[in-house]
């Protein structure tokens, strides 16, 4: 008997469960920020794996594109919220090209979310919130070590973690200046449901001056 290729075995995986949410597009919101807190509280109530996990798209000033999964942070009216030092790489694209695209993927419930947008930096007092509300050694590590730069030896590495921790015992409001929310404000935003019998509903929405537009595209 012949072994199944890789390219088989990856075919032969079954996608999505067969209890899937329903989409009444037709019922959707006319704000796809109200569509997407729906659905991410459904993500949430339903006991998908990790529903804030997103990958987030940059490129720099020279278009070299870079993606990584983070955790969205909160929506609100403003946009999609997450956070980062501003000295890595993330910091560094956003600095020379301030757009951006997010992806938001729910395989338990066969829900993916597209967005593209703008991004800005979140009032001062949003971002010291957020680096306070990290684990303790969450902390640490942000402020000892230089984000994506090549990992000194064990021995520095600890020394670094230590010396953080150690800062932040003697001043628990220690925020660096590097860390920053940073809020995405949509300028498309796309929902795709998978159903059954391997059909698929898009529904985009585009905005147009001050307003939104919307409509149903091919799978």
């Amino acid at each position: 008997m012949t072994e199944p290729t890789l390219r088989d075995r990856i075919r032969a995986i079954r996608v999505f469960p067969t209890d899937l949410p329903s989409f009444n597009t037709d019922a959707a919101p006319a704000d796809p920020i109200a569509l997407l807190t729906d659905w991410l509280v459904t993500a949430i109530d339903g006991g998908v794996a990790q529903p804030h996990a997103m990958v987030l798209a940059t490129a720099n000033a020279s278009g070299v594109p870079s993606a990584r999964t983070l955790l969205l942070k909160d929506v609100t009216a403003e946009g999609v919220w997450f956070a980062s030092l501003s000295s890595g790489p993330k910091g560094h694209d956003l600095d020379e090209n301030p757009q951006c695209a997010l992806v938001l993927y729910w395989r338990e419930q066969g829900r993916q979310v597209r967005i593209t947008g703008s991004v800005k930096k979140g009032p001062r007092a949003v971002s010291e919130a957020d680096f306070l509300a990290r684990h303790p050694l969450a902390r640490a590590a942000a402020i000892a070590g230089e984000q994506s730069r090549p990992e000194p030896s064990a021995d520095q590495k600890r020394a670094a973690i230590t010396a953080a921790s150690a800062a932040i015992e003697a001043n628990p409001d220690l925020v660096p200046d590097e860390w920053n929310a940073y809020v995405v404000e949509p300028d498309s935003v796309e929902f795709w449901q998978a159903g059954p019998d391997r059909t698929e509903t898009r529904l985009s929405f585009t905005r147009v001056e001050n307003a939104w537009s919307s409509q149903l595209i091919w799978p």
